[in-house]
């Protein structure tokens, strides 16, 4: 369905990325309405949209339902995903939506279900011989304190945007946690600079390119400061992990460390558009484009064209509304 309507899921703040989906449709010369979605009434990118509607949570039996009727009613093509806890839903659901012309923009479930588990993505990462920081659990960490010296992380196995990710400096405070808290890991620290790796996986399972940024300063577990760098040793580690992913497609972003040996550690591999991304898109990685082009049954080429030492510094705006609007 090339002409179809792109609809962007769960799409809270993600106003950046809408814009960048729009930008590619300008670019396209073909007429599609970008549509938002979400479970609450207050996202502000629903007011941003041609149109929106509110939907049940991704984890309501109902949500599938809703936005395959949506999808049917309003001439969808085109679903773009954006949070971890709606990805296998999509995943598991991709033929249904494939069956009425809509194409979802997500890896198939094993990479998902690899990429939202931070035990799962640990394992898989030693497993395939890559780059990780060392992890455990909790009660192994008290129990072994010479081998896991403080300072350590620890965060939900299945958290994003650093909600719940806790640095513990002290014994007593990696106590409390493991007494009261369950489904967390423990990660030594990796040493270094912060980087994500926004890579672009094309339908045949091609990384066709790799975008490092050096995430200067995080707010909320989203980079408000970063830089973009054209180094070869993370571009190609993460082109190697994104083709060794089972059935990965579209963006994904590898977050990692590197220290001033050039020692890298994978700590996190998202399976969608990472906040960051549009950065990556002003830089000349136009992931959005990309989706538009197969979705018009277009190959893609290799993309390495792309600016380094791009900053990009964000600021707050906002979008003023009624305010029965948002109290629903």
């Amino acid at each position: 369905m090339g002409n179809g309507n792109i609809l962007i899921s769960s799409a809270g703040r993600r106003v950046g990325l809408l814009t960048c989906v729009r930008d590619s449709i300008a670019s396209s010369g073909v007429n599609r309405a970008v549509i938002t979605i979400d479970a609450g009434s207050s996202a502000p990118a629903i007011f941003v949209a041609e149109s929106a509607w509110l939907v049940p949570r991704c984890t309501d039996p109902e949500f599938l339902n809703t936005v395959l009727r949506l999808c049917s009613k309003h001439g969808i093509g085109l679903i773009i995903p954006t949070i971890d806890t709606e990805l296998a839903v999509y995943a598991a659901a991709s033929e249904k939506f494939a069956g009425i012309g809509v194409t979802v923009c997500v890896s198939d479930l094993p990479a998902v279900q690899i990429c939202c588990n931070k035990v799962a993505t640990h394992e898989w990462l030693v497993a395939n011989g890559f780059p990780t920081v060392r992890q455990t659990d909790l009660h192994s960490a008290l129990l072994d304190p010479s081998g896991w010296p403080l300072q350590l992380i620890v965060k939900p196995y299945n958290g994003s945007a650093s909600i719940g990710v806790r640095r513990i400096q002290t014994r007593i405070e990696l106590e409390a946690l493991a007494q009261t808290t369950a489904g967390c890991i423990v990660q030594e620290i990796a040493a270094g600079r912060e980087f994500t790796i926004n890579v672009y996986v094309n339908r045949s399972g091609e990384c066709i390119c790799a975008i490092p940024h050096w995430r200067m300063e995080v707010r909320a577990g989203e980079v408000s400061k970063g830089i973009t760098v054209k180094d070869r040793r993370l571009m190609d580690l993460a082109r190697a992990v994104a083709e060794a992913l089972p059935g990965a497609y579209g963006p994904l972003n590898i977050q990692c460390f590197m220290d001033e040996s050039g020692t890298i550690r994978i700590i996190e591999i998202n399976a969608r558009f990472g906040g960051g991304y549009p950065l990556a898109h002003r830089a000349g990685g136009r992931f959005t484009d990309w989706l538009l082009a197969e979705l018009d049954g277009k190959r893609l080429s290799y993309c390495d064209d792309w600016i380094d030492d791009l900053a990009m510094l964000r600021y707050d705006e906002a979008v003023f509304v009624s305010g029965s609007r948002v109290r629903t």
